[in-house]
């Protein structure tokens, strides 16, 4: 599976999933990671409604362990809700190889028959009242982006004006946006989050879905500086959070923005007027100072590596220097410039 931990469906969870859509006798099918693969857990017949049933999960899962958990619902009965289960006081490996894994279970098992999904830290957020909640999430408005807002006020003060065009800076009428108004899905957030915990090398890659200018959490998996190459997209713009001990007892989180040469323009003005708001919003999510200074920037992703890493924050001190400029009032460069066209190879 491409950008997640390649943990599949075993043919027997496949098998068992399959007798329960066509049998209508199973409320809930949880599902464990066991042996690298996707397996049944245990199956539990319907008692009564399911809203009443909801109430069992509490006896099916534990307090400290991931699951996913497939359940029936009863209008209609084809329809499927999507559980995924990660308490708050699981080991950081589990929920990061959970978090890494939830998109095979339903894209194996067949997308169209879940019709909802709720991502639970906690199992009271499994209960008839908290499942009521949820919906009630769902119901409501939306709230507005920045970008939203920001162009709902200009619509606000052309009528104020009667009519005539509000003009606003040259950057903020792209079509793009300025990046600010990106949104962090849920699992992208925690991926950057749990960066501040691992104890190992660790890269999370992260893309923009253009339509609705979202974060997707992309590769989430240990890896050494030299194969970064590796892990980060080669044709396409990214984002990536790489924590890196370099050899030493204290570890950093770099912020890498990869955008290579033969990705499409419009690609590139969106990845580059977001990076900044990416950096600066992980700047909120980590530890003071976890998080290097000054970006790393590339348009070609082969090219990363410990060598490259050193040579590039070399050049602006090293990486365990205090962030200096900042705290001197000199700005940061506001968006990525990837050097020229990739290396041949």
């Amino acid at each position: 599976m491409s950008a997640t931990s390649g943990i599949a469906v075993s043919p027997e969870l496949a098998s068992t999933f399959a007798d329960a859509v066509s049998s209508l006798s199973i409320r809930f099918l949880k599902i464990s990671i066991r042996n690298e693969a996707l397996v049944t857990d245990i199956t539990i017949p319907p008692s009564s409604t399911f809203e009443n049933d909801l109430n069992r999960l509490q006896s099916l899962l534990d307090d400290d362990v991931p699951a996913y958990v497939l359940v029936r619902l009863d209008d209609p009965p084809s329809a499927w809700l999507a559980v995924h289960y990660v308490p708050d006081t699981a080991k950081i490996r589990d929920k990061m190889l959970y978090a890494s894994t939830r998109n095979a279970v339903t894209k194996s098992l067949g997308a169209t028959l879940f019709v909802d999904t709720i991502f639970a830290t906690s199992k009271g957020d499994l209960t008839p009242a908290g499942y009521a909640a949820h919906k009630r999430h769902l119901a409501a408005p939306k709230p507005m982006s920045v970008r939203e807002k920001e162009m709902a006020d200009i619509k606000a003060a052309e009528r104020d004006a009667g009519g005539a065009p509000f003009r606003i800076n040259a950057a903020r009428q792209s079509p793009f946006g300025t990046g600010v108004g990106l949104k962090w899905s849920s699992d992208v957030e925690s991926a950057v989050r749990n960066l501040a915990d691992v104890t190992e090398d660790h890269v999370v890659t992260i893309t923009i879905d253009p339509p609705t200018e979202t974060l997707i959490l992309g590769e989430m998996t240990a890896t050494a500086a030299d194969e970064l190459g590796s892990k980060i997209p080669s044709s396409d713009p990214s984002f990536a959070f790489f924590s890196w001990s370099e050899s030493t007892s204290e570890r950093r989180i770099i912020f890498i923005y990869s955008c290579p040469s033969t990705s499409p323009v419009k690609h590139r003005m969106l990845y580059s007027s977001g990076s900044s708001s990416v950096y600066q919003t992980a700047k909120s999510l980590l530890p003071s100072l976890l998080l290097v200074p000054r970006k790393v920037e590339t348009s070609d992703p082969h090219e990363l590596g410990a060598s490259f890493l050193r040579a590039e924050l070399g050049q602006r001190n090293d990486l365990n220097r205090v962030e200096t400029a900042n705290n001197a009032g000199i700005p940061e460069e506001a968006f990525a410039r990837p050097r020229g066209p990739p290396k041949r190879r």
